[in-house]
């Protein structure tokens, strides 16, 4: 689990926008709505590179946004 402090301030790398924290069975993970990006969270760290986030579909975007919470309480 991430710390609330640190998801305060943790913001989309392309776009400055806030992000979803989405936990699952497999993990958990930070999520860009808008772009439909996902960042993977490895031991606890978030990876927030460009180049290492993966595209969502519309079926997934769905289920993530019906598990998350928004990373940015603003």
């Amino acid at each position: 689990m991430l710390d609330e402090s640190l998801l305060s301030i943790l913001v989309c790398p392309a776009d400055r926008g806030p992000l979803v924290l989405v936990g699952s069975g497999e993990g958990e993970l930070l999520y860009n709505p808008r772009l439909r990006r996902a960042y993977r969270i490895e031991d606890g760290i978030p990876v927030l590179l460009i180049e290492e986030a993966r595209d969502v579909d519309e079926d997934e975007h769905d289920r993530l946004m019906a598990r998350g919470r928004p990373a940015d309480p603003r």
